[in-house]
């Protein structure tokens, strides 16, 4: 499967940003309290002066209205948020589990929303930022559904539907989704030629996304690199809590304690 070069929304970081970070794929659900309270820690307690939230904050995200349900989970998460939110900027970007996030959301905790791709400009450099969903172009399969599920109409027929209704089918989509990993399925990359290209016409030397859950670092071609963000487990051996900080000295990977309740 092939892509065409996307266009570029640019954001330039105010001159007072001194540090920026980055995290992405969290999958924050009622089930993992300690990645809960970990995130809810790291919100309370970052020096960063901005946040951006590159996709899959959520392990699934039903519907705007989740938030109007007394003591919802949801309600949890957007709280700590919106208190992280009157102390820095913090950016919202879609993921593949999160891509019904809507205006509602992004209101409610204070957040901005974030095109996927866009050019970050941090003094001299320019860094792309991306989920990383649209880059796996072998899983041809998620692609397609992509573009269905990403259409107003997909959309508004799934969330014509009751709420109960669509927790429950949530439920049942997790539940295939943990099979599918018992299973030892390979998940396609990141392909790099591509990356490479989306590079080449933003005019900057790296690529920060996630989705994979495979951080690390790699070489595309001569001067252009993709980093990888980490997700986050706080229930597995050794934790997995980590966010990628941006300042005048480059980027640097940043390992979290986890947090106990």
């Amino acid at each position: 499967m092939t892509t065409t070069v996307p266009r570029f929304e640019e954001l330039a970081a105010p001159s007072h940003w001194r540090t920026v970070d980055f995290i992405s794929d969290l999958h924050l659900q009622a089930s993992e309290p300690a990645t809960v309270a970990a995130f809810e820690h790291y919100l309370a307690t970052t020096s960063a002066d901005a946040l951006f939230i590159l996709g899959d904050l959520f392990e699934v995200w039903v519907g705007d209205d989740a938030l109007l349900e007394s003591g919802s989970f949801e309600a949890r998460a957007c709280a700590a948020l919106k208190a992280a939110a009157q102390r820095r900027a913090v950016y919202f970007m879609h993921g593949n589990r999160d891509f019904l996030a809507g205006t509602a959301f992004l209101q409610h905790c204070g957040l901005t929303g974030l095109a996927d791709p866009t050019v970050l400009v941090f003094g001299t450099e320019r860094f792309v930022l991306s989920h990383g969903d649209l880059l796996c172009l072998q899983d041809v399969e998620y692609q397609q559904f992509r573009v269905q599920a990403r259409s107003a109409p997909w959309q508004q027929q799934f969330l014509a539907q009751p709420l109960a209704t669509r927790r429950a089918q949530a439920r049942g989509i997790r539940q295939e989704s943990e099979a599918r990993k018992q299973s030892g399925a390979v998940y396609a990359d990141v392909d790099g030629p591509a990356a490479a290209a989306w590079l080449q016409a933003a005019g900057a030397h790296t690529l920060i996304h996630g989705h994979t859950h495979r951080p690390a670092d790699h070489a595309l071609a001569p001067g252009l690199q993709r980093v990888v963000l980490s997700d986050w487990d706080a229930a597995a051996l050794p934790p997995r809590l980590e966010t990628l900080r941006l300042s005048g000295a480059g980027l640097e990977r940043l390992p979290l304690a986890p947090m106990c309740k």
